[in-house]
C-alpha cells in the first residue's frame, strides 16, 4: 500500500550531512520526496512511497543516522498518497538564513561541534590502538613461551632418541653374545655326537661280546643257565 508521511526531525541535524544520508536511504528504497532545512534548526522531510518502504525510512533516521547527527525528536504524520513527486531531493541551503553574523556563527559552532565529535573520535582510536598494542605485545610473550616450550620438548624428543639408540646398541651387543653362545652350542653338540659315534665302533662292540659271553659263563657255574 502507498502512503505518504511528513516528517519533522529535531536536534544537531543541520551542516552534518544529515539530508543527503536521508537522500541516499531514500533511492535505495524507492521513496520519493524531499529533505529540507527549516530556519528554528530542524529538518523537514516530507515522502510517498510503499508503506514498508516508508518505515524502514524512518528507522534509518532513528537508529542509523550519520555519526555527527544528534537527534532530539522525530515526530512523524501520515497523509493519503498523493503521487505529488518523481524522486527524492535535498532541498535548502546548507545553514539557515538571517543575516551574514548569525550564519556564521552558526557555521563556526557547528565546525566546534564537528571537532569536538573528531577529537573524541581520534582518543577513541588512540585508546584502540594502544589496547591492539598491549595485546600484540601479550600475544607476542605467548608466542616466546610456546617457543621456548616447543625447544624443551625437542630437547627431550633428542634425549629420548638417544637412550633409544642406546638400547638398539645393547640389543645389538646381545644378539651378538647369543649368536657366539648358539655358534658353541652347536660345536658342542657336533663334538658330543662325534664322540658317540666314536664309541659305537668296532671296539665297543668286541667289549659287548666279550662281557655277553662271560655273563654267560657266571650263569653256568652258578647253575642258572
Amino acid at each position: 500500500m502507498m502512503k505518504r508521511a511528513s516528517i519533522r526531525i529535531r536536534g544537531d541535524v543541520q551542516m552534518v550531512g544529515f539530508r543527503t544520508f536521508i537522500k541516499n536511504v531514500a533511492d535505495s528504497l524507492n521513496v520519493t520526496g524531499f529533505a529540507e532545512n527549516e530556519e528554528d534548526g530542524s529538518v523537514k522531510v516530507v515522502c510517498e512511497g510503499e508503506s514498508e518502504a516508508i518505515e524502514r525510512l524512518i528507522n534509518s533516521v532513528k537508529q542509523n543516522s550519520p555519526s555527527f547527527v544528534r537527534l532530539e525528536g522525530v515526530k512523524t504524520a501520515y497523509e493519503d498518497y498523493q503521487a505529488e513527486f518523481i524522486s527524492f531531493e535535498r532541498r535548502g541551503v546548507d545553514v539557515p538564513g538571517g543575516g551574514g553574523e548569525r550564519e556564521m556563527v552558526a557555521l563556526m559552532r557547528s565546525f566546534d561541534k564537528k571537532g569536538e565529535v573528531m577529537i573524541g573520535f581520534l582518543g577513541s582510536m588512540n585508546d584502540t590502538l594502544n589496547g591492539v598494542k598491549a595485546d600484540t605485545g601479550m600475544m607476542l610473550e605467548k608466542q616466546d613461551m610456546m617457543l621456548e616450550k616447543q625447544d624443551m620438548m625437542l630437547e627431550k624428543q633428542d634425549m629420548m632418541l638417544e637412550k633409544q639408540d642406546m638400547t638398539l646398541e645393547k640389543q645389538d651387543e646381545t644378539i651378538d653374545v647369543i649368536g657366539e653362545v648358539s655358534e658353541k652350542i652347536d660345536q658342542s653338540k657336533e663334538d658330543i655326537v662325534t664322540e658317540i659315534s666314536s664309541l659305537r665302533g668296532p671296539y665297543m662292540e668286541e667289549k659287548f661280546t666279550k662281557i655277553v659271553h662271560d655273563v654267560e659263563l657266571i650263569k653256568a657255574k652258578i647253575g642258572m643257565a
